[in-house]
């Protein structure tokens, strides 16, 4: 570009001549790649306009070969382009045709090109098309360079959405993506959602660059970091967040964001240089995240992720787009579309309007995610292509129990949701009508269901769902969404809160369960594993650094005061940790006593069983503790070398199987022997099918999501027991291993009419 300040602005002036001229879309988008081409000293601007079948499609180009024009294309993800599109982020190449990515399209004549520059053609969020220049001569396009495309793109945006190209589609293609289009991602948090999309814009595309007095920008940049700082404060000061306390510490690290210094430093030199207010931000935000991007640890991505939210929020401020105006525009049934968002950005909108959350990124333990499954709301991820497939006010279905998606759903898939959505509502009737009523199979045996629970707004549902008690309590989501290690006043307030809230019922808390995927930002000790799942996790972790182990045990301790206590260690391989972790509890408990502190009536250690090495410990075991806890998910993924998170083998074995089934019955009999209690906290004490095998082969305590414990309690209310423990001992009894338990269990229940 020939003028780094003038450049930008003499291109924008005359693509506004452009538009006010009287032309036809074709001409006058020649023109404008002419112009760009010009501007930016290019051999070669093109324009690629996605189409409603995901084709990428050349609708003007300079340099290249025009009679490719309208005939040349590509699928999305195909080739440079495709992979613009896709991804939604440029690619600057000195040499674009080493770049895996690259395909050659012969119509075209590009071969002689080497240096390569595109940006997504953006408008809200969505993809409409992409944007390129090219060169002869292997070069490395600079960062002002990339941010003036990027802003005609947006230009170019206006003239896609607003129809203007409608007259260049050839009959029975369609730009504008009205078609139904069904996603598959992953279910983040269950539940059924209908409603209208909402883009959720993760970036804002500043058009104002260049500052004509920095002392303004300055000022202005101060102003919207107090408005900033305010905003947070505020929503500390809510009532439901200050109750919530897992959001509480989200938003905390996010105080301690807006006031880093180190940021606040690097925008005012941006501004300094030339930049306004809102470049200033664009840039240092862009600067942080090619630093960090090719960062593969989960919990580091997050913390990029919440500085993203943090800029966006200061842009909002800076333009006057605030929270109060996206309450009054959002519909009634909003469901939000975003490639990623922030926790504290999802907690701005009003959640008596949301039905549903899609996420093109996330994961099950991002702090988003926690959000959205604390306030109950249906979320999917991992849907590729969703923000570029939608637009605002789209009618949208999210299926958060298989992860399905549906963008303008046909009539009937429609009918056929609502009608899922009305199923629910009355078997949700049904299930409150079985709170109340004793929780025992139809020949009369006593089954304790118990719920998991993990934060405080988990809480209510205990006395909503009937459950008998907290089965497991995950403690580590406490540490996952705070900006430092929680202090022992903070843990001992949750605790105590919990035990409150059970109003005497039993609560089994599990003691810091980090390491393996649940990597805390804030821990320096972590390291980067090969294989997580078999490292340097919880008690492993624990029992290594006693000091963290200590002060949770500290805080439990004095929580329980005048109450019962129920602790149970994770990841134990060998009796002796359990040895070492009484030893632990003994001494707090004598430092406690010696400072009069109250202490428990009554506590109780126990043990998870998730690692195989257990089954040939059971005897000792069942000696040591005073109850154990299957963790069910993990035990099955030892026991079968199967990792859950590979997609290929996820799914290749049952738990459900005479194997397996052995299992767990040898853990059975191994309590009942020793008369130590047993239950198991997994999912599969969440399904009916599979918490009926588990009744079926001795367990008289299931702990699963409060939401599972009316479709099992129904399960349970009609379930002949006696007869099923007669048909599993016989089919575990066979000596083929091949047995279909899951046929079989199918075949029990339509044979005695219990509900599955």
């Amino acid at each position: 570009m020939r003028d780094s300040a003038g450049g930008p602005r003499v291109l924008l002036r005359r693509l506004r001549e452009l538009m006010a001229e009287a032309l036809d879309p074709q001409e006058r988008l020649d023109h404008i790649v002419r112009e760009i081409a010009q501007n930016m000293v290019a051999e070669v601007c093109s324009l690629y306009v996605l189409r409603a079948d995901s084709m990428l499609e050349l609708y003007a180009t300079e340099g290249l070969n025009p009679g490719a024009v309208h005939l040349a294309q590509l699928r999305l993800g195909q080739g440079l382009v495709g992979t613009i599109a896709a991804s939604a982020r440029p690619l600057n190449l000195s040499d674009a045709q080493k770049h895996p990515a690259f395909t050659y399209l012969p119509e075209t004549g590009e071969e002689v090109y080497h240096s390569f520059l595109g940006v997504p053609v953006l408008r809200a969020g969505r993809t409409l098309g992409v944007l390129v220049v090219q060169n002869r001569t292997m070069r490395h396009y600079r960062e002002d360079e990339v941010e003036a495309l990027e802003t005609v793109a947006m230009v170019i945006a206006e003239m896609i959405a607003t129809g203007d190209l409608a007259r260049l589609t050839r009959p029975g293609i369609d730009l504008d993506l009205s078609r139904p289009v069904s996603m598959t991602g992953l279910p983040f948090n269950e539940g059924v959602g209908l409603g209208h999309v909402v883009l959720h814009e993760p970036r804002i595309v500043v058009t104002a660059l260049f500052n004509e007095d920095s002392e303004v920008e300055l000022e202005r940049l101060e102003t919207a970091l107090d408005s900033l700082r305010l905003s947070i404060d505020d929503m500390l000061s809510r009532r439901d967040v200050a109750f919530e306390g897992e959001h509480r510490a989200v938003l905390e690290a996010y105080r301690m964001f807006a006031n880093d210094r180190g940021w606040v430093r690097r925008l005012q030199e941006a501004i300094h240089n030339g930049l306004t207010a809102e470049a200033a931000v664009e840039k240092v935000q862009s600067d942080m995240r090619a630093r960090m991007m090719h960062m593969t640890d989960p919990y580091l991505r997050e913390r990029m992720s919440d500085f993203d939210d943090l800029a966006n929020r200061l842009l909002r401020q800076l333009m006057g787009r605030g929270a109060d105006a996206l309450a009054e525009i959002l519909p009634k049934d909003a469901i939000i579309v975003a490639r990623s968002m922030g926790a504290a950005e999802l907690l701005d909108y009003p959640r008596q309007k949301l039905r549903g959350l899609v996420l093109e990124e996330g994961a099950p333990t991002s702090h988003i995610v926690i959000v959205a499954r604390a306030i109950g709301l249906p979320t999917v991820g991992q849907v590729k292509g969703a923000v570029s497939m939608s637009e605002n006010g789209d009618a949208i279905i999210v299926d958060g129990e298989d992860g399905q998606v549906h963008l303008r759903p046909q009539a009937d898939v429609e009918e056929a949701y609502a009608e899922k959505v009305r199923f629910r509502a009355r078997r949700q009737k049904l299930y409150q009508e079985l709170r109340d009523r004793p929780t025992e199979t139809k020949d009369g045996t006593p089954v304790d269901l118990m719920m998991n629970a993990g934060l405080a707004v988990d809480l209510p549902q205990l006395a909503q769902s009937g459950a008998a008690g907290i089965g497991l309590f995950r403690t580590e989501l406490q540490f996952m969404v705070a900006a430092a290690f929680p202090r022992v006043e903070a843990q001992e307030r949750l605790y105590r809160e919990v035990l409150d809230a059970a109003d005497g019922k039993s609560v089994t808390f599990r003691t810091i369960d980090i390491g393996g995927d649940k990597v805390l930002p804030y821990f320096k000790g972590a390291q980067h594993e090969e294989n997580p799942a078999l490292g340097w996790r919880a008690i492993r972790l624990t029992l290594d650094r006693p000091g963290l182990l200590r002060t949770q045990i500290r805080a439990l301790l004095k929580a329980a005061g005048g109450r019962e206590l129920r602790m149970m260690l994770p990841m134990v391989t060998e009796v002796s940790e359990v040895r070492q972790a009484r030893e632990i509890v003994d001494r707090e408990v004598r430092h406690l006593s010696r400072f009069g502190y109250l202490l428990p009536t009554r506590l109780k250690l126990g043990a998870m069983i998730e690692v195989p090495s257990l089954l040939w410990q059971l005897e000792e075991l069942m000696q040591t503790v005073d109850f154990v806890s299957v963790g069910s998910n993990d035990l099955f993924q030892f026991v079968t070398a199967t990792d859950r998170g590979n997609t290929r083998i996820a799914d290749r074995f049952d738990p459900l199987s005479v194997p397996f089934m052995r299992i767990l019955r040898q853990i059975v009999r191994a309590g009942d022997e020793h008369g130590t209690p047993v239950t198991l906290c997994g999912e599969l004490a969440g399904r009916p099918i599979s918490a009926m095998a588990l009744l079926g082969i001795g367990f008289r305590s299931i702990s699963m999501a409060p939401a599972a414990i009316g479709p099992v309690k129904a399960m349970l209310c009609e379930l002949p027991l006696s007869d099923l423990a007669i048909v599993m001992e016989e089919a575990l009894a066979n000596h083929s291993a091949s047995t279909d338990i899951r046929a079989l269990l199918r075949d029990f229940a339509n044979r005695h009419t219990v509900a599955l």
